[in-house]
């Protein structure tokens, strides 16, 4: 709304006068930002920098107060009414009012004309100055409220209720003055509401009750404004506190509905006030409900009905006997309930779904106790609507409601219909020609419930309704796809129920009246579930012969069975999938996924590794048949087929290797090898990796299951090994030729070795052996533990090779030496190793030295140790074995080589603990050797 511009004659000629004496620069530079608002077109965005020009130059002008003079004021008070006529303009321009940015640039200018009218405070000659004023922050309070900016909202009204506190209220005789303190009051109670501050929102509301001044619309709004703030509390809290919020309010309310009945003067207000309590107690009958104080209703229901404290006036409203009954069934008085819900049925004015919903609070509580009482209620509405089909049809889809079933209340009301649609006379008024759109209704509304319920898997139920739904089916030729439809989906209520003999029964009689595919695979499901296998795989041939067969219901009889744990039949059903590809015959779905489901089947069974493997080597004779691309498919899906079936591989190998079935694990291992061959080995070092790894497992199982069975491998079996390590071999050459380093674990690198060690003694190839052997040696994948394995293996296996061996072993040696903390037990182990190679392969002199030098190396190793640190018994057995080693020489007369045998062996005795009484004796043997024989 606009201001009035100041027109007093002796102010408008003063302001002329003294206007280019006064002029402030300030105040000019407001005037010019306010001419800008002004001149603002509808269609011109407003300039988001004009409110913060005018609050700087506002700021500014304030610090020159106290003004001098009064004409100064009267400009500020002129300039600050020419800026609120802008905005009220520029609210009005259709162009901006749909701008959430608009509208508040116009808001801060509002607030800035406000707060340039609060600068100049009491102007001499303008009436009222501190009202106007504070209506204009009143005002621009209701904007900022209106668009949630509830903070700066709360700024306003605290700043106009600021300023008319000085005011005295008893001298206050203007109406429109008087009724700016109350919609103050209220403006402020609405914005704490809205920032949650309830405490003070009805504090200010009992502020106002001392600002009503005998008014009846101040009673009005005050009243409505405790309602508003009741209904608000009911709609937010479902608590007691709540709760006990909104009655509190609501009776407030009603208080001020009361008072405000003793100051009408006219019918109007009379029949005013009187609406309101009326409507007021009806919502704190509401609340009384939800709190479960069901007395109390009954009682505001009462004092409603007969119109009493001060009203003639008898409340007829629909809501009163839902009310009631509800209270009623609250206080477990059921017959009073019944005594509501029967007078509703006479009652035109409560529309249906109020109705419905009544009658759904009467079931919940009652329950089935109930239905029969329902039932009558129905057949009463049935009545009252002239008994006609559209009637019966409109009653039976309110009381079924939207619900999706599933719940008590569901169940029972089903029950309810299903009594009802199955009374002869209610079937009669669906009877003919005539009613056949509400026939068809009726049926859809039955069947509807009926899928609804059996969504909700209450079989039960869901058959009771879908077969009175076939009440409403017409039994002639036109109709037998929907009775032969109905038997179908019977069938599968009674197959959700377990009671498979019923359900093969509905299944017969649709078969008869619509023999299709859908009653062939209902047929193979009762089978399957009666674990009737045979009948089931006969039922798969059966269904093949169908007119409208589609090979999709192989494969849902593949899942079907699955569910039933039925594998063979499973097998059966993707089988026959699978004979339609071999064929030749288009399919929906590809052949390597039907191998790939066959296979993912037998694999949840563990002990089916066998029938797996045939259809893993049928899937690679088809890949080598018709090619890989085609096989597989191609691009990324070929791909991941490809890569699935190779991981299968490997996994089922695994499995069945950790099983000891080493026949079957060599086998997936191999095929694993010839999947992953067929991918891409040029993209991925890991392909290669796991050619290899899969090549490695794979001969490593044949050697397993050579000692399992404790028969030798087969020449060809040896061969076959043989050209697979090579295969291996080349792999892992080529990716070390590439300058990268392998990729593969130590422990399969290993594995490799050990049994390319094995597979080439048996073709005779020892060179190979030690090449392979010093391969691993160089590679970074060797460690002593692996070393260790491997001399070992060479030395105690059927087919030695003490070269391996011992280069094994010293590599060993060397490792452990270098090694910051050596393990002297190991290095022990390996120097008796290694010396029991040298003395069984013994050739001439030259071995000899070679072992004396052994010996001197474990003295060396001793030299510095702590007492038990090399161990004690492999000390004395090199002490002792070294010694022994003399006797020889002695007899054929070696005296020079007999003293070193003998200077080793005293040697070493004396770094190991407990052989001081043999040291003894040696010193002396010694001594006595060395007079016997002086050439010695």
């Amino acid at each position: 709304m606009r201001i009035a511009e100041i027109t007093t004659p002796d102010l408008r000629l003063h302001h002329r006068e003294t206007e280019s004496r006064t002029q402030h620069p300030l105040l000019s530079e407001i005037e010019l930002l306010i001419q800008q608002s002004e001149a603002i077109s509808k269609n011109q965005p407003l300039p988001q920098s004009l409110p913060l020009s005018l609050r700087q130059s506002l700021t500014r002008l304030s610090q020159l107060a106290p003004f001098p003079d009064n004409s100064f004021k009267l400009t500020i008070w002129k300039l600050s009414f020419r800026l609120w006529n802008a905005c009220v303009d520029l609210s009005n321009a259709a162009s901006l009012q749909s701008s959430s940015t608009s509208a508040e640039i116009i808001a801060n200018l509002r607030h800035v004309a406000a707060d340039m009218l609060f600068l100049a405070k009491d102007v001499n000659g303008v009436p009222s100055p501190t009202i106007k004023s504070s209506i204009l922050y009143y005002r621009t309070g209701l904007v900022w409220h209106s668009l949630k900016k509830f903070d700066l909202a709360s700024d306003c009204f605290e700043r106009a209720t600021e300023i008319v506190s000085k005011i005295d209220i008893a001298k206050i005789s203007d109406a429109g003055e008087k009724r700016l303190f109350l919609d103050l009051n209220l403006a402020r109670s609405q914005t704490a509401w809205e920032t949650s501050d309830r405490n003070l929102a009805v504090t200010l509301l009992n502020r106002a009750k001392n600002l009503l001044f005998g008014s009846p619309e101040h009673y009005k709004s005050l009243s409505n404004q405790f309602l508003a703030f009741g209904k608000s509390s009911l709609a937010r809290d479902d608590d007691d506190c709540g709760l006990n919020d909104a009655l509190r309010l609501m009776n407030e309310a009603l208080d001020l509905c009361e008072k405000g009945l003793g100051t009408a003067k006219t019918r109007e207000d009379t029949m005013e006030f009187t609406t309101m309590r009326i409507k007021t107690l009806r919502f704190i009958s509401a609340v009384h409900l939800q709190k479960g104080e069901f007395e109390s209703v009954i009682k505001c229901v009462k004092v409603l009905r007969n119109g009493g404290n001060g009203s003639d006036v008898a409340d007829q409203h629909a809501s009163l006997p839902v009310l009631a009954m509800k209270a009623w069934l609250g206080l477990g008085r059921h017959s009073e309930a019944e005594k509501e819900l029967r007078g509703m049925v006479g009652n035109k004015d409560i529309p249906e779904a109020v109705w419905v919903s009544a009658v759904e609070a009467y079931f919940e509580v009652v329950g089935t106790a109930g239905a029969e009482t329902a039932k009558g209620v129905f057949l009463g509405l049935l009545g009252r609507c002239h008994v006609s089909a559209k009637a019966a049809l409109r009653v039976a889809h309110r009381v079924l409601g939207e619900s999706r079933g599933g719940d008590n209340g569901s169940r029972i009301r089903a029950n309810v219909v299903a009594q009802l649609v199955s009374d002869e006379r209610v079937v009669a008024l669906f009877a003919g020609e005539a009613v056949t759109k509400e026939r068809k209704a009726i049926h859809s509304v039955l069947w509807n419930s009926a899928s609804d319920h059996f969504r909700a898997k209450d079989y039960e139920i869901s058959a009771e309704m879908y077969e009175k739904s076939m009440l409403y089916i017409p039994h002639d030729i036109e109709n037998r796809v929907f009775r032969a439809k109905g038997f179908r989906v019977l069938c599968l209520c009674y197959l959700g129920l377990c009671q498979l003999d019923r359900a093969l029964e509905y299944i017969e009689e649709a078969e008869k009246l619509e023999p299709n595919i859908a009653c062939s695979f209902l047929k193979f499901k009762i089978y399957l579930q009666q674990k009737d296998y045979s009948c089931a795989i006969g039922q798969i041939n059966a269904m093949t012969s169908c007119l409208d067969f589609s090979s999709d219901y192989l494969s849902l009889s593949a899942h079907e069975a699955i569910s039933c744990q039925a594998l063979p039949v499973a097998i059966a059903s993707l089988s026959k999938f699978l004979s339609f590809h071999i064929s030749g015959k288009t399919m929906p779905t590809t052949e390597v996924v039907v191998f790939r489901t066959l296979v993912t089947i037998l694999t949840q069974d563990i002990g089916s590794e066998t029938q797996a493997l045939e259809f893993m080597l049928q899937a690679e004779s088809r890949s080598a048949k018709i090619g890989a691309e085609c096989f597989f498919g191609s691009g990324e899906t070929g791909k991941r087929e490809q890569n699935w079936f190779a991981v299968t591989c490997w996994n089922l190998g695994s499995r069945c290797g950790s099983a000891k079935k080493y026949e079957l694990c060599g086998e997936f291992m191999r095929l694993a090898s010839e999947f992953y061959g067929c991918l891409d080995t040029d993209e991925s070092g890991e392909i290669k990796m796991m050619i290899c790894r899969s090549i490695i497992l794979s001969v490593t199982a044949m050697i397993a299951l050579e000692k399992q069975n404790k028969s030798a491998l087969t020449e060809t079996e040896v061969k076959l090994a043989g050209e697979l390590l090579v295969r291996a071999g080349k792999i892992m050459s080529s990716s070390l030729s590439d300058g990268k380093d392998c990729i593969m674990e130590p422990e399969f690198i290993f594995m490799y070795t050990l049994v390319a060690y094995d597979i080439h003694g048996r073709l005779d190839n020892s060179a190979f052996q030690l090449l392979v052997v010093k391969t691993f040696a160089g590679s970074k994948s060797c460690n002593y533990n692996y070393l260790l394995q491997l001399g070992i293996f060479a030395s105690q296996s059927p087919r030695s090779n003490p070269d391996v061996s011992t280069f094994a072993f010293n590599e060993c040696l060397s490792a452990l030496i270098a090694s910051a903390s050596p393990d002297y037990p190991t290095i022990a182990l390996i120097i008796r190793k290694l010396i029991s190679i040298s003395s069984v392969h013994k050739g001439d002199t030259e071995d000899e030295e070679a072992i004396q030098k052994m010996y001197k190396q474990a003295y060396r190793i001793m030299v510095g140790l702590k007492e038990g640190e090399y161990p004690t018994e492999e000390g004395k057995w090199l002490a002792m074995t070294a010694w022994n080693r003399a006797a020889l020489p002695v007899r054929l007369g070696q005296f020079e080589t007999a003293k070193k045998w003998l200077s080793i062996g005293l040697e070493i005795a004396e770094k190991v603990t407990g052989m001081d009484t043999y040291e003894a004796c040696m010193q002396d043997y010694l001594a006595g050797f060395q007079t016997k024989v002086p050439s010695a």
